[in-house]
């Protein structure tokens, strides 16, 4: 053991010498299991000064007896080992006050553990037990208890005994019940119990009169007792992943509280009282069936809310009956006479010509409340040029219909169907079968509701006879007036707002023009009028892009106007027969009538907005469609040995992926050589990346080749998880390939692991997975370390931004928060070495640069404490304490800390001033967490971009 572990034996040495009362002998950095220790060295008994004696991320089986000689330890580290008892000389060391145990093997607690009666922090997360012994009610002076991701089926009742208790964590077990006995830790300020069986609340819950935070997350809890508005301090409350129905207006009464989180249950209200919480700066309420406020109003968050209900106090309630109606099909099924036909059944059939782009037409109906319902009609085209822009006009809480030729029999029900339920968020689908010349066909319709719940309806009518007509315009009113905003209450003058500008002939107004139609119309605040012009934008009614610094200043009225000059320029011959090249000369000509003149800039804006075209980079205005590239792979060179490969699979592939990636990705397409129809090929610092996509496949692929593979990758992967979460409901698998040398390392047709598969190993701890083409084992974290940036740490913050409770092992933890003071010596070793220094680039992670003269132009090195530097990292290490208090994983404090600074520019931009002033090391000594790596990591992102 000795030859393997020098360096701690060497740290024990300087220990001896130096009298040292603190000695880290930790392994964050180290993840070969050969260079940990199985046990502790005998040399460490005889410093028996020691205060603080750190062994984390070892491979420790039991404590010896030896123990019992370091007399004064305050505090001992065992995180990440594979205890499976203590020994009882562990009771000797009567002055220690920190005692952490987390990721070990425990199964039971000796009495002994009673006697360490200056304990005060206690840490068992990650172990197996299933109770507690009685005796632990002795340590009296113990203020921190973490038992997260244990075994526990029920609150030991000796827990109730700590009266000095302030924090007690019990998330990931097995508790059903709360004891009326928790009332007795009156010093409580945080409880979380998050992830545990709990359905009911207990009256004594409001004893707590000191509890600022309670964690209540992933229960199954349906009713929320009035007795927690009784919980006056409490500043955050997690209700998340429960099955709350209602909420009681007496919440108005948590007056403190500033975070609450109702995310997955089933509200279906929000009470007017929650507008009363006056302190409250994040509310989330996403994944809820709420109807009022409508779901638009909901998104925007807590000030929208709150602005929505003054609204409707101060001047009074109206309702808006108005939806959309959008016909989807195949080219020459019908759709344009379905959509005459509801507009006038008296319309007689004529040889249409195929819809260019989009229709719109305005059906009104009298309503039993003598009210009148407005529907907008939208009939899409069906050519497949059209099928990419489908993403930005298949609005949610709209009713489909999808028209079926049966003479034809070329309805692809399942392409429909899916591309319906991915961008509409599963809004309602009626398919109408337009039996041309009386001939029947059958559909799988009981296959085909089995996989789609939002088909309701299956009707065959007969268009040029108006046979069951009537029957489909019953429906199709049935169906719109049953949408989940219809009769919501809005401030009455939204409605008359919502009318004004329908009335309006003109197809956009300026901003100014907007703006006073609302002072008009009773409106005195400019932020409730950006709020409804957001509003009506969500809905599809009209178009007002308030974060482009272009698209602000109008607000397109009829987005039919912005559709149809979208559609000139893909409609166009001569930009078709120049495969998707077209300039602003060209642009002149197609938008001539005078309804385009003054409005170039901003419809070649939308157009960009859509990521329909891109400008050619140092090009004299001139403009690219990828839709309208070549099919034809041009031959270009492409070196395949070692190259790095990833791969997308769908479920089902929307069209207009790889199109979107181009546009985004134009900048890097070296002289615009190397891009076609599906498919691009990107240069940047001596490294070229493929992405091909394969549609009928349902496959993205990349190949990488070059000298900074891994960076390009992670551009790559980066911007294509960007388009994909545009899309709520896509369904896709991300493939790493293998990295064994007997087969796959250089292969072009390597093995593949599923994303979902590798994280679920490097969750349950398992370091290898076998490859299913050389039958070898493989490394979990080398596989994601040979494709992404950053490794393993990249690979879970990735993962928590999306799933921030995900239950991560502590083991990644340690990984992902290394030791800053380790951070430090790393780095000074580097530098004396001459080795490029690690700086992190737009994506959050180390990127290897030649010389120290880079570092210093990205961040700079000379340190100092600039009041930017004192203050930035005094707000972080506030931020951070707070976190901490919330989430027992310090992973996730790190990337909830990296989303709350996203989301405060002053304390961003102190962060990158502070960094540019300071150099990473300064900020880093300023901070002691082990969540600030992933902060400091995402600080260099925010100055690099």
């Amino acid at each position: 053991m000795a030859n393997r572990c020098q360096h701690l034996f060497e740290k024990i040495r300087e220990a001896k010498e130096k009298r040292l009362k603190e000695l880290d002998l930790s392994n964050h950095w180290n993840t070969d299991a050969k260079e940990k220790l199985t046990e502790i060295p005998a040399e460490v008994f005889e410093l028996e000064w020691l205060e603080v004696l750190n062994l984390r991320c070892n491979q420790l089986t039991t404590l010896p007896e030896a123990i019992a000689k370091l007399r004064q330890l305050t505090s001992l580290d065992l995180t990440n080992n594979q205890l499976t008892t203590l020994p009882e000389a562990l009771a000797k060391l009567r002055q220690f006050t920190s005692l952490d145990l987390t990721n070990n093997q425990l199964t039971t607690l000796p009495e002994a553990l009673a006697k360490l009666q200056q304990l005060t922090k206690l840490n068992l997360s990650y172990n197996q037990l299933t109770t507690l012994p009685e005796a632990i009610a002795r340590l009296q002076h113990l203020t921190s208890l973490n038992l997260n991701h244990n075994q526990l089926t029920t609150l030991p009742e000796a827990i109730t005994k700590l009266r000095q208790l302030t924090s007690l964590n019990l998330s990931h077990n097995k508790i059903t019940t709360l004891p009326e006995a928790l009332a007795k830790l009156q010093q409580l300020t945080s409880l979380n119990l998050s992830y545990n069986k709990i359905t009911t609340l207990p009256e004594a819950l409001a004893k707590l009169q000191q509890l600022t935070s309670l964690n209540l997350n992933h229960n199954k809890i349906t009713t929320l007792p009035e007795a927690i508005t009784k919980l006056q301090q409490l500043t955050k409350l997690y209700l998340s992943y429960n099955k709350i129905t209602t909420l009681p207006e007496a919440i108005a009464k948590l007056q403190q509280l500033t975070k609450l989180n109702l995310s997955y249950n089933q509200l279906t209200t929000l009470p007017e009282a929650i507008t009363k919480l006056q302190q409250l700066t994040s509310l989330d309420l996403s994944h809820n069936t709420i109807e009022k406020p409508p779901p638009e109003i909901l998104a925007k968050g807590i000030k929208a809310i709150q602005n929505y209900f003054r609204q409707l106090e101060v001047e009074g309630t109206d309702y808006l009956y108005e939806a959309k109606l959008l016909i989807v099909g195949e080219g020459g099924a019908g759709k344009t006479t379905l959509a005459k036909k509801i507009e006038d059944q008296n319309y007689q059939l004529r040889e249409e010509n195929s819809t260019k782009g989009i229709e719109v037409i305005q059906w009104r109906f009298p309503m039993e409340n003598e009210r009148e319902f407005r529907v907008n009609i939208w009939d899409f085209g069906g050519q497949e040029i059209y099928h990419a822009t489908h993403q930005f006009f298949l609005t949610k809480r709209s009713l489909y219909v999808l028209v079926a030729d049966t003479r034809k029999e070329d309805t692809d029900f399942y392409y429909w169907l899916n591309v319906v339920e991915l961008l509409s968020d599963n809004s309602p689908l009626l398919i109408i079968k337009n039996e041309k010349q009386n001939r029947h066909r059958e559909i799988n319709e009981l296959q085909l509701r089995g996989q789609f719940t939002n088909l309701k309806e299956t009707l065959a009518t007969n268009l040029a006879t108006n046979r069951d007509l009537e029957k489909v315009l019953e429906q199709i009113k049935h169906h719109v007036k049953n949408l989940p905003h219809i009769g919501s209450p809005l401030p009455k003058t939204w409605v008359r707002v919502r009318e004004a500008l329908e009335s309006d002939a003109r197809n956009y107004i300026s901003l100014d023009e907007y703006l006073n139609i609302c002072e008009q119309n009773g409106f005195t605040h400019r932020k409730d009028k950006l709020q409804l012009s957001g509003y009506l934008h969500d809905l599809g009614v009209c178009l007002h892009f308030q974060e482009d610094p272009i698209l602000n200043k109008t607000v397109i009225l009829k987005p039919k106007w912005g559709t149809d000059a979208v559609y000139k320029v893909l409609d166009n011959e001569k930009v078709i027969r120049n495969l998707g090249n077209f300039t602003r000369f060209d642009l002149a000509n197609i938008w001539c009538e005078d309804e385009y003149a003054t409005m170039h800039d901003e419809l070649l804006r939308l157009m960009i907005n859509f990521k329909l075209c891109y400008e050619i980079p140092r090009s004299q205005e001139k403009y690219i469609a990828p839709q309208l590239l070549s099919a034809n792979q041009p031959s270009y060179d492409w070196d395949k040995t070692n190259n790095l490969i990833l791969r997308y699979t769908y479920d089902f592939m929307p069209k207009g992926i790889i199109t979107q990636f181009i546009v985004v990705m134009h900048e890097l397409i070296n002289e615009q050589q190397c891009v076609w129809k599906n498919g691009v090929v990107l240069s940047k610092d001596q490294t070229k990346a493929e992405v091909i996509e394969y549609y009928g496949k349902r496959e993205i692929e990349i190949r990488v080749s070059g000298h900074h593979k891994r960076d390009l990758m992670t551009v790559v992967i980066h911007e294509l998880d960007k388009i994909h979460n545009s899309y709520q409901r896509l369904k896709y698998d991300k493939l790493i390939p293998c990295n064994c040398y007997a087969i796959c390392k250089d292969s072009q047709e390597p093995h593949f692991y599923p994303f979902e598969t590798l994280r679920k190993f490097v969750a349950d701890n398992q370091e290898g997975i076998q490859c299913q083409k050389s039958y070898q084992m493989v490394k979990v974290s080398g596989l994601i370390d040979d494709v992404i940036k950053g490794g393993k740490e990249r690979f879970f913050v990735e993962q928590l931004r999306v799933e921030p409770n995900y239950p991560q092992s502590p083991q990644i933890s340690s990984n992902i928060n290394i030791n800053l003071n380790q951070a430090q010596e790393q780095n000074q070793i580097r530098q004396k070495e001459n080795n490029s220094m690690s700086t992190v680039n737009q994506y959050g992670y180390g990127d290897n640069v030649g010389g120290d003269k880079v570092m210093r132009d990205k961040i700079g090195t000379q340190i100092n404490n600039s009041q930017n530097l004192t203050q930035a990292a005094k707000d972080i290490k506030e931020l951070l304490n707070q976190l901490s208090q919330e989430y027992s994983n310090t992973a996730i404090v790190g990337v909830k800390a990296v989303e709350e600074i996203e989301q405060k520019p002053k304390l961003k931009a102190r962060i990158i001033n502070a960094l540019k002033e300071a150099g990473s090391e300064a900020l880093e000594k300023a901070v002691d967490h082990p969540a600030v790596s992933i902060v400091i990591a995402a600080a260099k992102g925010f100055m690099d971009t």
